[in-house]
């Protein structure tokens, strides 16, 4: 299968090293949202959506005032999905399938752009996203974004071993090449997505992690704005944690079988598209 790595959605919060680590502070850094489109025998997969073409045509409404002025977002047309697909000479109509490792708003800012693609997510995110509780998950997941009814495909969490991480599975009617990997702490139902390109597994490890440094198997380490940020945003310190030190031991012990990144990582996507 070919998979593109896509930017869906470039954001360029202040404090320049406090979130990459570079020299300065006085300065914009660099954060992406990282998404997949994998060709299979028979469709095109997405993997998360970015901010979609209604973050670009009316970003407050679409993505939040608060989330924009955070992360520094100006989402541009041809950064959404829709756009790059054609880009590469894809028709969009033939994305049959968006498998989401979550539902915040910078994640699922795209489904509305595919309305006749069937939605793969965990069964704990859907129903939180349905039902929000509290400030926090009313802020991460917007209504507008689901207002036009998505094919839901919901996974509870049981499965298959797949390197040393319970419960994977595959997903209804997409390549068995797909996987969804049950990765909570960011949000309660968070994933991983695992795709097998025939020459090694890729993991798209959305929000388990946001800089490369923290999977550095002697040295893990994160920018403090960044780490700030992952604490602010989420749902299970401990879990999330532990996922994040699974990640580690993934990177560390399979290095030539499996390939892990995040979504907001500008060095990880650079390496992925050389």
């Amino acid at each position: 299968m070919k998979v593109h790595h896509l930017n869906c959605g470039l954001m360029r919060p202040w404090g320049g090293r406090l979130f990459d680590e570079q020299p300065g502070v006085a300065r914009r850094s660099s954060m992406v949202a990282h998404c997949l489109l994998v060709e299979t025998p028979d469709s095109l997969v997405l993997v998360d959506t970015g901010f979609g073409t209604r973050g670009a045509t009316d970003p407050d409404g679409w993505l939040g005032r608060g989330f924009r002025a955070m992360v520094g977002a100006k989402p541009t047309p041809d950064e959404s999905a829709v756009a790059q697909i054609r880009a590469l000479g894809l028709d969009p109509a033939d994305v049959r399938h968006i498998v989401m490792t979550h539902l915040d708003v910078d994640h699922a800012g795209g489904l509305a752009d595919f309305p006749q693609a069937v939605v793969h997510v965990s069964e704990e995110e859907r129903k939180a996203a349905a039902g929000p509780r509290g400030f926090a998950e009313k802020t991460r997941y917007r209504a507008a974004q689901f207002a036009h009814s998505p094919l839901w495909s919901s996974y509870p969490d049981a499965g298959e071993q797949w390197f040393g991480f319970d419960a994977v599975r595959p997903l209804r009617g997409v390549a068995p090449e797909i996987l969804l990997v049950p990765l909570a702490g960011h949000t309660v139902g968070h994933s991983g997505v695992a795709v097998d390109t025939g020459e090694g597994w890729l993991l798209h490890a959305g929000d388990s992690y946001f800089f490369h440094g923290q999977l550095n198997p002697v040295r893990p380490h994160c920018p403090p704005a960044l780490r700030l940020l992952q604490r602010v945003n989420e749902t299970d310190r401990r879990l999330r944690l532990s996922n994040e030190d699974r990640l580690r031991t993934l990177t560390r012990d399979h290095p030539d079988e499996v390939t892990v990144f995040s979504a907001h990582c500008p060095v990880e996507l650079r390496a992925l598209l050389r």
